[in-house]
């Protein structure tokens, strides 16, 4: 079966916007909307940057360059990590067959 969509009702900087989404991603959505209204209503407060457009613009590239850093942060289990885990799962073993 298709996952649902639905349309979602989400406020951004006092204006409204129905987007339609799968029911399961609903969640992730209006957390995304939460940031980015948070993102430019600071913007939009710090008074460095005039209009609506503007401010939109400048937290969209605030947030692709965020992703773009966390994309290109080498993975949390690289190959250092496998080998400590693996040292203390030979270890846990060793104290276990002692038993």
């Amino acid at each position: 079966m298709s996952p649902k969509s639905i349309t979602v009702l989400l406020t951004i900087m006092g204006k409204e916007y129905k987007i339609a989404c799968e029911s399961q991603e609903q969640e992730n959505l209006v957390r995304s909307a939460g940031e980015l209204d948070a993102q430019m209503r600071k913007m939009r407060d710090s008074g460095k940057v005039g209009n609506t457009e503007r401010i939109a613009v400048m937290a969209a590239l605030n947030l692709s360059h965020e992703l773009q850093t966390l994309k290109n942060q080498p993975p949390v289990f690289s190959q250092g990590w496998k080998d400590c885990f693996s040292s203390m799962m030979t270890k846990i073993e060793n104290v276990l067959e002692k038993r």
